[in-house]
């Protein structure tokens, strides 16, 4: 069943796959449903998809993760009080803001190896950058605000994709919030969250049974003077449909056939399960 598209009146934590913690799936749960991150870990590299959602090694959350959790709870709850029409003001921004990094330090245990206070900092002057320059006016109401959204997919032969739309703008404009440490392109930033944009837009149409306006990027980026990046899109394109089900049909086949070939490449720097690859054979 689809979920209606509506802002909901009691907000949830962000609650994503990469948030989660990690637990071992049967290949036929993997197979029921599927969602952005995952095809984009797939399409990283098939080894860490095979460690990270079929055998579920734990590995503790990185500094970054701990922040850009933090940061995306308060712009949910900033969301919601412009859709009740009472806009947050600063000092139950920054209550929120300990709130919710309180519950995070103690869910995820974090180590911060002494560095935690200027961490804090550092997160909380990137989010009141944002919400002083936000291209989103503050008397606009949203369309909807983090709402879980699923689309049946059997018909293709593929599994049912469900995700989470942090906020649709008045006029069906989506928008995706995320924090980073480096400023990225608009070009680059666009291609390489293809997959998840792609994937936002078909849960709309399917909820909705309108196409988006567009899609909207807003990149909190962490630097010692905070600034904000947003990249514009339109809505997506069939070639963009067409290159996500066939990205869908080859997770399938990959699963089916327990084809976990490792991807190596610049991306294992940063990799948490380098080792597990280094000894998998």
């Amino acid at each position: 069943m689809i979920a209606a598209l509506d802002a909901s009146p009691a907000l949830q934590r962000v609650s994503s796959e990469e948030a989660a913690p990690s637990k071992a799936r049967t290949k036929e749960e993997l197979l029921r449903s599927v969602s952005a991150s995952r095809l984009g870990t797939w399409l990283q590299c098939r080894l860490k998809c095979k460690f990270r959602y079929l055998d579920g090694i734990p590995k503790p959350p990185t500094p970054a993760l701990h922040v850009g959790s933090v940061i995306h709870t308060v712009l949910q709850q900033w969301s919601l009080a412009r859709w009740r029409r009472a806009p947050l003001d600063d000092n139950t921004v920054i209550a929120i803001f300990d709130h919710a990094w309180g519950v995070w330090q103690e869910e995820q245990e974090i180590d911060r190896e002494g560095e935690e206070d200027a961490t804090k900092a550092g997160a909380l002057a990137t989010l009141q950058t944002y919400l002083r320059k936000t291209p989103i006016p503050q008397d606009e109401k949203p369309e909807a605000v983090e709402v879980g959204v699923e689309m049946d997919l059997a018909s293709h032969g593929l599994p049912m994709l469900v995700g989470i739309l942090d906020l649709v703008r008045a006029g069906g404009r989506i928008v995706d919030f995320k924090t980073t440490g480096k400023t990225p392109t608009p070009e680059m930033l666009l291609h390489t969250t293809e997959t998840q944009t792609t994937a936002y837009a078909l849960l709309y149409r399917e909820a909705t049974e309108r196409r988006e306006s567009g899609i909207e990027l807003h990149h909190l980026v962490r630097l010692k003077t905070p600034k904000i990046m947003v990249a514009e899109a339109g809505p997506a394109t069939e070639r963009q449909i067409t290159r996500f089900f066939h990205l869908a049909e080859s997770y399938v086949r990959g699963l089916e056939a327990e084809d976990f070939v490792p991807s190596p490449g610049l991306q294992c720097v940063s990799c948490e399960f380098f080792n597990e690859c280094r000894a998998f054979h």
